[in-house]
């Protein structure tokens, strides 16, 4: 538990360092850039379980707040273009791991299809991860790969989206503004329930998407029982920065050198084809690029998602742009896989 709170307190000096700096999110990328530098350079660094899971449910439940009627018959209408952005990034992800393969195979005798199909498909960690060694992937290298891409993306996007001026420019109305406390008691009880019943039913990222679904449907009825307080939203981001950087140790960046170059420049493709499709995307539906930019770069829910929030850029289309990849990448990535690899791999 010592290590836990000195992580801490080197994720709210650096958080305050970046408030003072006036970073895009200071409270999730000063903690993740401290965490990770520390991390890599030996530190014990540590993240708490139960401190991730914890600011997982506020953000979730932050963001379902967003969901007002008004904004759900928006998200309906673009069903076709979210349809069309889960599509691209299952292509893209595959592609990509086609890509890592025909880079790798030669150098690394032994390397399995699985190892590279899923390190390139564009989905969370802990997910890809466990399906990949389902399939008697490297995990280690899978594993790597995400943390790294969430990494680059969490770190560039934002960064780019506020120097460009493009910051807010809220497309919908926000949901409650106003903190109740008994209003704040009751969404923690309904999205508690509702995380439960998603762990009951073994359901991925249970806590985040547990709690997104039930502020999203209280929301969604019309109902407004409170706002989520600033600096319980900053604690969140907080914990989610530090759960991201301690993935960096030593024997991370020792594992592949030419592994998680590869997968750095495959990453920044990917952010450029991703960009491109987002400008194709606004040109279809009038929404703002710098919205879709969020909502199909290849970054992880939760820090997309939170940059769209503290930058205010449409909450509530990049989140569902977010999910909709998200639980498609969950369902499909695995048959996708058994049945590409039923064919050899040149």
């Amino acid at each position: 538990m010592f290590r836990v709170v000195v992580t801490l307190a080197l994720a709210c000096v650096a958080a305050q360092a970046c408030v003072w700096l006036r970073t895009p999110i200071p409270w999730m990328i000063g903690p993740m850039v401290a965490t990770a530098l520390a991390s890599v350079a030996g530190a014990l660094t540590r993240s708490w379980n139960p401190l991730r899971n914890l600011g997982q449910w506020v953000i979730g439940a932050a963001l379902g707040l967003y969901f007002t009627p008004e904004v759900g018959r928006l998200v309906v209408s673009l069903g076709w273009a979210i349809l069309a952005g889960v599509v691209w990034a299952l292509a893209l992800g595959w592609c990509f791991g086609r890509v890592l393969h025909a880079w790798h195979a030669p150098h690394m005798p032994g390397l399995q299809r699985s190892t590279t199909y899923f390190s390139g498909a564009i989905g969370g960690a802990s997910e890809m991860t466990l399906l990949a060694e389902r399939e008697g992937a490297r995990t280690d290298l899978v594993a790597s790969a995400h943390s790294l891409r969430v990494l680059i993306v969490t770190l560039t996007i934002p960064f780019a989206v506020q120097w460009s001026g493009q910051t807010g420019l809220e497309l919908t109305p926000p949901g409650p503004r106003l903190v109740d406390g008994l209003g704040l008691l009751g969404l923690g009880g309904l999205t508690a329930v509702c995380i439960a019943v998603m762990m009951a039913l073994k359901r991925a990222n249970p806590w985040f998407m547990g709690a997104l679904l039930g502020a999203m449907v209280l929301t969604l009825s019309g109902q407004s029982w409170s706002a989520i307080p600033l600096w319980l939203s900053n604690a969140a981001q907080l914990c989610i920065g530090v759960s991201l950087g301690v993935r960096f140790t030593p024997e991370f960046v020792r594992s592949g050198p030419r592994w998680l170059v590869s997968v750095g420049l495959g990453t920044l493709l990917m952010m450029g084809l991703c960009a491109a499709f987002a400008w194709g995307l606004a040109q279809a539906t009038g929404l703002r690029m710098v919205t879709l930019v969020l909502g199909t770069s290849p970054g992880g829910i939760a820090e997309m998602a939170i940059t769209a929030k503290v930058l205010q850029l449409g909450v509530p289309v990049v989140t569902a742009f977010q999910v909709c990849r998200l639980v498609a990448v969950l369902l499909l990535v695995e048959p996708l896989y058994r049945v590409t690899s039923a064919r050899p791999v040149a």
